[in-house]
């Protein structure tokens, strides 16, 4: 798993690709990428299988942030990054965030 980022010189944004090895999706069909840039919404940001098996997606976000998220698997197996950045607590349950800082 890993975040890169890219960021935009001409405008206070960036390009945020998420990724998700194939090792671990673990088999799963859909993944998706929900956080509090896009309303925890389980099904805003699909990402998309690559031929080697891992999925990716980007996603522009305003520069000087820092965003919570979690991966979905199969729309029902919510995961963290191992990469991330920093962790929060979830405040929903004993589970914590991954977060990325812009």
């Amino acid at each position: 798993m890993a975040v890169a980022k890219q960021f935009i010189k001409s405008k206070p944004v960036c390009k945020v690709t998420f990724a998700l090895s194939a090792e671990a999706v673990n088999g799963a069909k859909t993944v998706a990428v929900a956080g509090d840039f896009n309303g925890w919404d389980a099904t805003a940001q699909v990402l998309k299988k690559q031929k080697d098996g891992s999925y990716k997606t980007t996603v522009e976000l305003p520069v000087g942030g820092e965003y919570q998220y979690r991966y979905i698997l199969d729309g029902t197996t919510w995961t963290n990054d191992w990469a991330a950045d920093k962790y929060v607590a979830s405040g929903i349950s004993s589970d914590e965030n991954s977060v990325v800082v812009l």
